[in-house]
């Protein structure tokens, strides 16, 4: 991957700081479908809902799941494209197996889920399915950065 593409280096520690925190409050969410009445409010939104037929209409939401999703991606793209302290071609290469790894693991559960998911539960797997490709990638490209660390230790 073209260094110049990537995030710096100071950025993985920032992201880690967004990203953990986000992933519980967002399994926090899931499990309880508790919304905090506070951060309810008004918005602007662009394309038409079941309820408002409108476009560009003002809608009363809970803006609970936006903050968190927006913080888990924010973080998860720090997490997965700041460059490492040592970026050379081997961590390019795996950075870039990994991602091509991760669509592909990606779409395999997309495939599973269309033939057998259906109805509103489709809906919440696709939700999920948005935040899959950059979980699968941070787990896989840190896990092969973990073992070949692990296997350069063992043989000095």
């Amino acid at each position: 991957m073209f260094k110049s593409l990537l995030f710096p280096n100071k950025f993985k520690k920032i992201g880690w700081f967004i990203l953990v925190p986000s992933f519980i409050l967002g399994l926090c969410l899931i499990v309880s479908g508790y919304e905090p009445s506070f951060l309810n409010g008004r918005i602007i939104s662009i394309f038409p809902s079941l309820l408002n037929q409108n476009y560009f209409a003002p809608i009363k939401v809970n803006f609970s799941n936006t903050i968190v999703g927006v913080l888990f991606i924010v973080g998860a793209m720090f997490v997965g494209f700041s460059r490492e302290k040592n970026e050379d071609e081997f961590i390019s290469k795996v950075r870039l197996s990994s991602l091509l790894w991760a669509v592909f693991v990606n779409y395999l559960l997309l495939l599973i889920a269309f033939i057998f998911i259906y109805e509103t539960a489709f809906l919440s797997v696709m939700i999920y399915n948005m935040f899959t490709v950059l979980i699968i990638f941070i787990v896989r490209f840190n896990f092969i950065l973990f073992r070949n660390s692990k296997n350069l230790s063992n043989a000095e």
